[in-house]
């Protein structure tokens, strides 16, 4: 299992106890981006100057957010500039990622390794999928997805359970250094992540998605958290799949052109990584020629509907997660070996949350390779 870190109380304070926990998966996940933005072409010191206006952005939308980056940062003994990197690298990422190497590739791996970064680690897709009481055999609120990225981030995952100063709390998934991924409140609201990719991305700064999502989970429905995403300027494309356990659910496909909204059918909502608003996908970046994502839609999609007749239970979740029926094009995916390092992407976890129980279950590795193992919101809460 990942590292579960627990913090509280006010926001810098929460960010120095996060980043001092976790400094050592904080520094691998700063070498894995500096590696990462390299093959893009850019130098590690050029995308912390990048990552700059965004912090304008998150203080302004929110303060207590800008706060908690600065303690991270300090907790872990390194630059503002390099957390809010992390917090803002899907916006900074050029939309043509995956794609080929970049002709300097060479020349800024040795400057970043002259500055102290960027490792020579190997290096996505997500899966996600929302169940209403009406769909699920239990009558609660469902979400799961895979996360789909660069294997050796999985060495950089936490666990984050914040309590903050009003007593309310989150638990998320995420890359070590950013403020979420995949996680619940205690209000039974939760967030899934699946990366899109628009022309307009990183034209012009906007709240990180990663911060958007901790911002979120600061709602209590999905009502709330889709009026919150409309009043808030994106600065690159993204979808969060959303559901709270009063039996609502639905996906945000987000762009520096606005928010659409996509509901659910027949009590589920299933999504990955290509927009399904027509007019957002009129303004799609070429996909990679490595894209599965319609592929994976569809097994999704069948899973649905081989289960509509018992409905859908937690074993269901875990099968539609582990399966890997269409090889490499399968929403449960190992690394292929033939592919460069910077675009070998697999499953590095899985997770599934019961939203009404406010509980989440996680692999911690490929999940058709080890078990869903329960993480509680709240740390004393029994697990099963």
């Amino acid at each position: 299992m990942f590292p579960i870190i627990d913090t509280s109380g006010a926001p810098r304070d929460r960010g120095r106890q996060y980043g001092g926990h976790a400094r050592d998966r904080i520094l691998r996940s700063i070498d894995s981006y500096a590696r990462l933005f390299a093959y893009c072409g850019l130098a590690w010191k050029d995308v912390q100057a990048r990552a700059l206006p965004y912090r304008d952005e998150i203080a302004k939308v929110a303060p207590a957010l800008a706060a908690e980056i600065s303690g991270i940062a300090e907790g872990a003994g390194v630059a503002d500039t390099e957390i809010l990197a992390l917090n803002a690298r899907t916006e900074i990422l050029p939309p043509t990622y995956p794609s080929a190497p970049s002709p300097e590739l060479a020349a800024l791996l040795e400057r970043n390794s002259s500055e102290g970064v960027g490792r020579q680690y190997d290096w996505g897709e997500c899966t996600a999928l929302a169940v209403l009481p009406a769909a699920s055999r239990d009558g609660n609120t469902w979400l799961a997805q895979n996360w789909d990225w660069i294997g050796e981030q999985r060495d950089s995952l936490v666990v984050l359970r914040v309590t903050d100063e009003r007593g309310r709390q989150v638990i998320t998934l995420t890359e070590a250094g950013m403020l979420a991924k995949i996680g619940l409140n205690d209000r039974g609201f939760g967030v899934c992540l699946n990366i899109l990719r628009s022309v307009d991305d990183g034209k012009n700064p906007g709240l990180p998605v990663h911060v958007l999502l901790r911002h979120l989970l600061d709602c209590d429905t999905v009502k709330s958290a889709t009026a919150t995403a409309k009043k808030i300027t994106h600065g690159a494309s993204s979808n969060v799949l959303m559901a709270d356990a009063g039996g609502d659910a639905a996906s945000l496909e987000l762009s520096p052109r606005g928010v659409a909204v996509i509901e659910p059918t027949g009590g589920t909502l299933a999504h990955t990584n290509h927009y399904l608003d027509a007019g957002q996908a009129a303004h799609a970046a070429t996909l990679s020629p490595l894209a599965t994502t319609e592929q994976r839609l569809g097994c999704a999609l069948r899973h649905v509907s081989k289960a509509t007749k018992t409905k859908l239970g937690r074993e269901h979740l875990e099968a539609l997660l582990r399966d890997e029926s269409m090889g490499a094009e399968s929403v449960c995916r190992h690394p292929d070996p033939k592919l460069a390092p910077e675009v070998r992407i697999e499953s590095v976890a899985g997770v599934i949350m019961d939203l009404a129980r406010r509980s989440m279950w996680v692999a911690s590795d490929v999940p058709s390779k080890t078990k869903f193992r329960p993480v509680n919101l709240v740390a004393h809460m029994p697990s099963d």
